[in-house]
């Protein structure tokens, strides 16, 4: 009898990596949609003393899950192209990044 070949799939990884990058990115993403209206600016504040900052890590953490649960479910037993979606990531951190950036987001301001 012989045995089965163990097949590595690196789905869950990279479900993992691309979700990080995705949350980051919409972390950028509310900053600067905050700055730009005062009325997003207001919904994001959940917790007063805080002020937006609550709401939007709150959001995006929550996408961030969100996105991680269904990357995994979806890609947790398949071998996709890892290079991309660490490329992906890495794009989606530098957007996050520049999001984040004073001199970018208050340039939204109103």
């Amino acid at each position: 009898m012989q045995p089965y070949a163990s097949v590595e799939t690196n789905g869950a990884a990279a479900a993992a990596i691309l979700a990080a990058g995705i949350g980051s990115f919409m972390l950028g993403l509310l900053t600067t949609l905050a700055a730009a209206s005062e009325a997003i600016n207001a919904v994001l504040a959940f917790y007063s003393p805080v002020g937006p900052l609550s709401g939007k890590t709150a959001v995006a953490v929550v996408i961030y899950l969100a996105v991680w649960g269904l990357l995994h479910r979806t890609w947790k037993s398949r071998q996709v192209n890892f290079s991309l979606a660490f490329l992906g990531t890495l794009i989606l951190i530098a957007l996050a990044f520049l999001g984040t950036f004073p001199p970018v987001f208050e340039a939204f301001g109103e």
